[in-house]
């Protein structure tokens, strides 16, 4: 994340370490393409199922949820909408691990089946 910037000194000040090399990416909010990629990737999930799935475990970013989905849970609601009703428990994160990075942004669904 962004987390201040001088213009004078033409500096951005990041919420992280960077080394010579580091690789980084700057990405906009969008609940539109966040919703779009969601319903994707549910998708191949369900066509990936045997059956319907036996229960669920999401983790989510805090700076997803309602300011990208809105204030009525519409995130789980779509998980719902696509796979069917079976048990589901997360929980809001600041971050997702995945590999040796943390990602933010993201949501993590893992599917008991």
């Amino acid at each position: 994340n962004i987390i201040g910037f001088d213009e004078e000194e033409k500096l951005i000040a990041v919420g992280d370490y960077l080394y010579e090399g580091s690789k980084f990416m700057f990405c906009r909010r969008d609940g539109n393409s966040a919703r779009e990629d969601m319903l994707r990737m549910l998708g191949t999930m369900k066509s990936r199922l045997q059956s319907k799935p036996h229960g669920g475990l999401y983790y989510t970013c805090l700076g997803r949820g309602r300011y990208q989905f809105g204030n009525d849970s519409e995130e789980l609601k779509m998980i719902q909408d696509e796979l069917g009703d079976f048990p589901l428990v997360g929980f809001f994160a600041n971050g997702e691990i995945f590999h040796n990075r943390l990602y933010g942004y993201t949501g993590v669904l893992i599917l008991f089946n």
